[in-house]
């Protein structure tokens, strides 16, 4: 069976600052390793690494047990570079924490650039209800691993 190269997902793409994306990744293996409180902290972690360093503004974000939503803009460098950076530093924060190393992530990810006539909200409540699609909760509120701008 052939698997299909992470990168060929973005041929023909290019990024736009101050764009909002949904990117979503998955982990290697799709192992749920984020049903770990501590592990899927790290994980939250490195995306508020990334708004700090100025390259995204995080609006909403679902971390599910074996793959990651997230509602960003991009503010500075390119999507490879925040995703490569956000896997490579949730990677070591993760390795450390379980003895381990090795790949965390599958390679590539999938990026949407929200249109202009697409409701903002209307993605992040999309985003944070994917526990319960999944069946995981009831109610998103019972979620431990989201956040979005609009809660305080």
């Amino acid at each position: 069976m052939h698997r299909p190269h992470g990168s060929t997902l973005r041929k023909g793409r290019y990024d736009e600052s101050n764009r909002i994306y949904l990117l979503t990744t998955v982990t290697e293996d799709r192992r749920p390793i984020f049903h770990e409180l501590a592990i899927a902290r790290s994980c939250i972690q490195g995306l508020r690494y990334q708004d700090e360093a100025g390259r995204t503004a995080t609006l909403a974000f679902v971390l599910m047990p074996d793959h990651l939503h997230w509602l960003a803009e991009l503010k500075s460098g390119t999507l490879a570079e925040v995703m490569r950076s956000m896997k490579s530093y949730t990677a070591r924060q993760i390795n450390r924490q379980q003895g381990t190393v090795g790949d965390v992530w599958q390679h590539g990810y999938h990026d949407h650039a929200l249109r202009s006539d697409e409701d903002v909200c209307s993605v992040a409540r999309y985003v944070v209800a994917n526990p319960v699609r999944a069946g995981l909760v009831k109610s998103a509120w019972n979620y431990p691993h989201w956040d979005a701008v609009w809660v305080e």
